[in-house]
């Protein structure tokens, strides 16, 4: 994002208060991405997103209650703040992007691991509960 903005200097917009937004937002997405990471290590099971499978315990707890995906969530709400901090129009369309990308490429397959994991629960579970918010 930053090698765009800085190639793309042009593109580049007024935004008033982008800093103090931008904290705040980035502050948000580190706490999404940070108590989610606390919560599993309370539990025991595994936060390691390359193997779904070694989860041991289904968290519908704490920021889980409200997304399925809050480390994503906290990830991409960081993207949002660099992007924010920029105020470069080319910059901005990266985060959708890497929502994406990473609902195709590492959510979903998360989601087929869990079900088969923990099944029935998994299930309820993701009715009650957004994929993102």
């Amino acid at each position: 994002m930053w090698a765009i903005a800085y190639g793309l200097p042009g593109l580049t917009f007024a935004l008033p208060l982008r800093t103090p937004i931008a904290m705040l937002v980035g502050i948000v997405g580190l706490v999404c991405n940070l108590l989610p990471k606390l919560r599993f290590g309370r539990v025991g099971t595994t936060v390691n997103p390359m193997r779904p499978q070694a989860a041991r315990h289904l968290v519908d707890d704490g920021l889980h209650r409200y997304s399925r995906n809050p480390m994503y969530l906290g990830q991409l709400l960081l993207l949002v703040a660099w992007a924010i901090f920029l105020a470069n129009g080319p910059a901005m369309m990266l985060p959708p992007l890497f929502a994406l990308y990473i609902t195709r490429f590492q959510i979903l397959p998360e989601e087929r691991a869990l079900a088969a994991g923990f099944g029935d629960a998994y299930v309820a579970y993701r009715g009650r509960v957004r994929r993102w918010l």
